[in-house]
C-alpha cells in the first residue's frame, strides 16, 4: 500500500500549508497510531491520525479534489479566521466545507482590498506562497504626491526597508491628474505591507491599494467586491501545470451546492448594492505575465 509523507497529506486534506504542518508536528500537535507524530513520518490509508487530540480524517492523492477559489476581498475584512476584535474576516462568506478547511494563499491588510485565493489544498497554497516559486503579484495603488522618474528608479533597482532590501520588478503610471496618481506596480514577495512601505519610502502617500493579479490568476470583473467564484476544473488544470503540481480529478458540484451559490451570489449582490462601495481602483496590467492566464482578464475599473 503506497505511504506519503505526513505533512504533505495534512496539507492536501486542507488543514493548513504545508509548513504549518511541519511546525504543528514539531508543536506535538499531531498524533500517529496512538503516538506523537515527528517530521519524516510517513502514513497510508487506515492509519489513525489525530489533531490536538481530535481524530481527522485524511485524503490521499487517489481520492483528492482541488477546490480553488477566486474572493475579492473589501476594505475592511482581516485575513484571520477568528478576530479577537470581532471585525469580520475573509473566512466569513466562504461555502462551507465538509471536510478539511479553505487555506487563504497570500494575505492582504486590513486596508487592502481586491485578488484573495482559498484553496483546499495545502500543497498548492505551499506551491504559490514558497518564495522559491518567485511568483509575482501585482498592484493597482493611488499615490498622494509628485512621483519623478529617479523616483520610479529608485523603486525598482531597491530600497531598503527596515527588513531588508526591497523593489518593484515593474512599476508603471496608469491614470490620473493632479495630486493622486494611479500606478501598476509588481513585487515578487509577500512581506508585510511591502507596497505600502515601498511608495511611503520615497516620501509619498497610498491612499488605495488593491491586488488585482496573483501570479497567473487574474481577478476576474464578474468578482464584485465581497463575492467569490470557484474556479471550473480547465482552470485548476491550468493553475497545476503552471505550478507542476499533478493533476487530480475534477470535483462535480452537487445540484444542491449549485442552488445553494446562486442563493449566496444573490445575497452578496444585494449586501453589496445596498453597502454602496466607493469606486474601485483602475485594473490594468503593468507587464504580461510569462505564466497563462486563469480567469478573465477583461478587469473592471470599479
Amino acid at each position: 500500500m503506497h505511504d506519503e509523507k505526513l505533512q504533505k497529506v495534512l496539507a492536501r486534506s486542507g488543514f493548513g500549508s504545508r509548513r504549518e504542518m511541519e511546525r504543528f508536528i514539531e508543536e506535538g500537535r499531531i498524533g500517529l497510531n496512538g503516538d506523537l507524530a515527528k517530521l519524516g513520518d510517513r502514513v497510508k490509508e487506515g492509519d489513525q491520525v489525530s489533531l490536538d487530540g481530535r481524530p481527522i480524517q485524511l485524503i490521499f492523492s487517489a481520492e483528492s479534489a482541488r477546490r480553488v477559489l477566486i474572493y475579492n476581498k473589501p476594505i475592511g475584512e482581516v485575513c484571520t479566521r477568528h478576530d479577537p476584535e470581532g471585525r469580520p474576516t475573509v473566512f466569513d462568506n466562504l461555502p462551507p466545507l465538509k471536510q478539511g478547511r479553505w487555506i487563504v494563499i497570500g494575505r492582504l491588510d486590513i486596508n487592502t482590498t481586491g485578488l484573495l485565493l482559498f484553496t483546499t489544498d495545502g500543497e498548492l497554497a505551499n506551491r504559490m506562497m514558497h518564495p522559491s516559486a518567485n511568483i509575482d503579484r501585482e498592484y493597482a495603488v493611488r499615490v498622494l504626491g509628485e512621483v519623478s522618474d529617479e523616483m520610479l528608479e529608485r523603486l525598482k533597482q531597491g530600497v531598503l526597508l527596515e527588513d531588508g532590501m526591497a523593489h518593484f520588478s515593474d512599476v508603471r503610471y496608469f491614470d490620473g491628474e493632479g495630486a493622486n496618481k494611479w500606478y501598476h506596480c509588481v513585487v515578487m514577495e509577500g512581506r508585510n505591507r511591502e507596497v505600502r512601505r515601498l511608495w511611503e519610502s520615497q516620501g509619498l502617500q497610498v491612499n488605495r491599494l488593491k491586488r488585482v493579479r496573483f501570479g497567473p490568476v487574474f481577478l476576474p470583473s464578474d468578482v464584485k467586491v465581497g463575492t467569490w467564484r470557484e474556479l471550473g476544473g480547465k482552470e485548476i488544470d491550468l493553475l497545476s501545470d503552471e505550478l507542476e503540481l499533478p493533476r487530480v480529478k475534477s470535483r462535480t458540484k452537487t445540484r444542491e451546492e449549485v442552488v445553494e451559490e446562486k442563493r449566496r451570489y444573490g445575497r452578496q449582490r444585494a449586501r453589496q448594492n445596498a453597502e454602496a462601495p466607493a469606486r474601485q481602483a483602475p485594473e490594468k496590467r503593468a507587464s504580461k505575465p510569462k505564466a497563462r492566464s486563469v480567469g478573465r482578464r477583461n478587469v473592471r475599473r470599479g
